[in-house]
């Protein structure tokens, strides 16, 4: 029995290598997700710093109309400028002077031409009575001129007071539009920054809101990540306890599995025997080992020399062995 605890202990210690393989495996697996974590946690800072200076460097928001003027105090009242065409209207006495002097000089030259030719009182009277009304039409003409100078005058006045009434409507209207376009303006231009406003602070919100997801699913990976690695770890323990178990129970079992070491060299065995095919053509020996220090009883396995090359392992005392794991033919003990 000592010679099957010593074979029994080897493959064992093949389940221990590939046991603690995982476990390497797991520590190593484990450093480079590390390494992964600290690289992505670099490049979060490198581009939260450069979304800082973005942010930082950003132009001021203005109000593009906060200096709009009134065009309005710019309107030019006019109507001080306007005047009654018919304020200084005269009146033509010149014509009417002459013409009463030249009634005058007729009725002296008509009273000379009577007492020359020694006519009576009564022509002188009818010359002086048509001499008076002579007089008496020019003076109504004089009047009938005064009367239509003070209706023209009237008449300017009025229009002149229509004009100034137009003018003070005129400026009234311009005032209306203009502070109406100035308060419009105004009111667009702080319409615009409450928008440029809103904008920013929603895209700032919709970026921190991001960063707070990609943090939490960058947490919840790493999470994971190291769960998995401690699970591959805790595997790799228990694949240990569990190579090392199975080692103890080989020592104490007529069974064998095969590892690098399992000898299936032709010449080490005895009572050769074909007994089948493997699925790959493979023929299958049942033998017996000519030394007991290699397992004592009836073996099922292969010979070295009728197997592919990769599957052989050439030993240094010059016997072959053989890999069982790239081969569809089971290595025991079946007697």
């Amino acid at each position: 029995m000592g010679k099957f605890s010593k074979f029994a202990g080897s493959m064992g210690g093949g389940l221990l290598l590939g046991a603690g393989a995982q476990v390497l495996g797991s520590l190593i697996g484990g450093g480079a997700r590390r390494r992964a974590e600290r690289a992505a946690r670099d490049r979060v800072d490198m581009l939260q710093n450069k979304l800082n200076n973005l942010e930082n460097s950003r132009q001021d928001i203005v109000n593009p109309y906060a200096n709009v003027t009134n065009l309005s105090e710019l309107a030019t009242d006019l109507s001080a400028n306007l005047t009654n065409p018919y304020a200084n209207l005269g009146v033509a006495t010149q014509a009417a002077e002459i013409q009463i002097e030249q009634a005058d000089i007729s009725l002296a030259n008509t009273l000379d031409t009577l007492r020359s030719t020694g006519s009576g009182a009564g022509g002188a009277t009818a010359l002086a009575q048509a001499a008076l009304q002579s007089k008496k039409g020019v003076s109504a003409s004089i009047e009938q001129q005064e009367a239509n100078n003070e209706k023209l005058r009237a008449q300017g006045e009025q229009q002149m007071e229509q004009l100034k009434m137009q003018e003070g409507a005129r400026i009234q209207s311009i005032q209306i539009s203009e502070g109406g376009r100035t308060q419009g303006l105004q009111a667009a231009g702080q319409q615009f920054m409450f928008n440029a406003r809103e904008g920013r602070e929603m895209q700032q919100l919709d970026r921190a809101s991001a960063q707070l997801a990609g943090a939490q699913g960058q947490a919840m990976q790493a999470s994971n990540a190291r769960q998995a690695s401690t699970a591959g770890l805790m595997s790799g323990l228990a694949g240990l306890g569990g190579s090392y178990l199975t080692g103890l129970a080989g020592a104490n079992s007529n069974r064998y599995n095969a590892n690098p070491d399992t000898p299936s060299d032709r010449r080490l065995k005895k009572n050769i025997k074909l007994i089948g095919f493997s699925p790959k053509n493979l023929k299958i020996y049942a033998f017996e080992y000519i030394d007991n220090k290699f397992g004592k009883g009836v073996f099922q396995g292969v010979m070295s020399d009728e197997i592919p090359n990769e599957a052989v392992v050439k030993n240094s005392d010059g016997f072959d062995r053989v890999d069982y794991s790239k081969l569809d033919v089971e290595f025991k003990l079946i007697k």
